[in-house]
Formats: structure tokens, sequence, C-alpha cells
């Protein structure tokens, strides 16, 4: 028996509120999502590092978005204004969800956030090695604006890409 992805329309999005407690659901979407780096980048995630501390002060610099389909966790972003953009970090898909809109929808929930702070643009980092990542983000309206290199590095270990968040 197979799964059919479920209908992006199906999912909720909404912020977490100040008092969510679940932290520990969040980090293991997180490492689920992202295991598929494993081996491939250089330096390796910083998402190995998560802690439920960690993950409350950054909600707390700006929010949690979480995506639900009927009290499953499915999805999540981190986003915090940073100078003209609302940056976002750590969007993860459930793995086996992914390419059903559930990112896209998640993005459209940072662009509404953005809005809401008089922000006009989103501003999001990628590994150089995830290709598929910068294709996909690029499907949404992202376009590469810089190379950085994480510290002790002299290449060029992440790419930044910006979208605009049309009204």
């Amino acid at each position: 028996m197979t799964s059919a992805k479920p209908d992006a329309r199906a999912i909720t999005i909404s912020r977490a509120a100040p008092d969510f407690g679940d932290w520990e659901r969040v980090r293991a979407l997180i490492l689920d999502a992202f295991a598929y780096m494993d081996g491939r980048i250089d330096p390796p995630s910083s998402a190995l590092q998560l802690t439920a501390q960690s993950m409350q002060a950054d909600a707390a610099k700006g929010a949690l978005l979480l995506a639900d389909r009927a009290g499953d966790l499915v999805g999540c972003v981190f986003v915090r204004a940073k100078g003209d953009a609302l940056y976002i970090g750590k969007l993860a898909v459930r793995p086996g969800l992914q390419g059903a809109g559930i990112g896209r929808r998640l993005v459209a929930a940072a662009c509404e956030e953005a809005r809401r702070l008089g922000l006009t643009m989103l501003e999001l980092q990628t590994r150089i090695e995830l290709t598929e990542n910068h294709l996909a983000f690029a499907r949404m309206g992202f376009v590469k604006t810089a190379e950085t290199a994480h510290e002790g590095f002299e290449r060029p270990t992440s790419i930044t890409m910006r979208a605009g968040c049309r009204r």
C-alpha cells in the first residue's frame, strides 16, 4: 500500500505559542528532514547541535512557524528579522511528504510574517553542495545573492538567496 502525498491545503500553518514546549518533536522533525545531508556537507549541519534551549532562543528572536496535518507536525521554519529581510532558517518538511507543497506553504507564511513586520524580502542560506535545494528555492522565486564560508573554511560553504514577498 502506498500513501498519497497530502493536499497542501489540508495543512494548517500556525505560529508556535510563547509557551510552546514540544521542542523535542521539532528537533526530531528537523533531524529527520536534514538526515540526507549527513556525509554530503562540510562542516556538518548546525541542526545536529539543536537543543530545546537553542530552539526556544531562536523562536524568541522572531517566530517558529509550524505545519500541521490533523495534529501531526509535518513541517517547520524559524523566522527572524535580519536587516531589510526576514531570515528563514531550519526549513524542514518530513521526508516522504516533501514535494507536496508544504515547504512552499511555510515560505508563503514567512512572507506574511515579513509583511506584518514591514519587510518585503525573505533571505535564507543553503549549503553549496545541496544543488537540489538551490533549484527548489529558485522555483519559489529565490535568487542567489552571495556566497559565504563557515569559520575556518577558505572555500564557500553556503550561498545566500533572497526572494521578494508579493502582496
